[in-house]
């Protein structure tokens, strides 16, 4: 199996190492095979893929999809280093309001899946960063929401402390606002 799956503290959020092929022409692996997704329980079906790329400092999230059209996610970082984490928001789960957070990077090749019901940021370490990511549903404006990148109560040990931050992450509610 080229993959590796290991589940986290938040038994639903698995971190995936991808088996690295490597020699003097550079790498190869694999980014996603459905068979050995669905044998670790990951069975959404992905319809969308994005490419996000910024500058060091700039914190993205914590951003989420509402129901209906809640948003798993599978990520990977191809260029630079990130601290990225997800919140569970399920309301109804033993682990609402807990966060986990990881380097994901270029030189560690680390993947991370998120189920829907999580919101979900990152903030990046490095002078650019390049981050690849599946979801499970389509993007949808008006299903799109978020929690504030320093919710008091969720506490999260952001590395840089003053990001740079776009004007809709500045204005999410707390999660207890929600």
């Amino acid at each position: 199996m080229p993959f590796r799956f290991h589940r986290l503290e938040i038994p639903d959020l698995i971190l995936i190492e991808p088996v690295v092929f490597k020699d003097n022409r550079g790498f190869f692996l694999e980014f996603y095979k459905r068979s050995d997704f669905f044998k670790a329980g990951i069975k959404e079906e992905f319809v969308q893929d994005n490419h996000s790329c910024s500058v060091r400092g700039v914190l993205r999230g914590l951003h989420f999809q509402r129901e209906p059209e809640a948003q798993g996610k599978l990520l990977r970082c191809t260029r630079g280093e990130i601290f990225d984490v997800a919140v569970d928001i399920r309301k109804d789960s033993p682990t609402f309001g807990k966060w986990i957070s990881l380097i994901l990077s270029e030189e560690n090749k680390r993947m991370l899946y998120i189920p829907p019901g999580f919101a979900h940021g990152f903030q990046v370490l490095s002078d650019v960063a390049e981050i690849l990511y599946k979801t499970t549903r389509e993007y949808s404006p008006e299903h799109e929401a978020g929690i504030i990148w320093n919710d008091p109560e969720l506490n999260i040990d952001w590395p840089i402390k003053e990001p740079l931050l776009s004007e809709r992450d500045r204005q999410w509610p707390t999660l207890k606002e929600l």
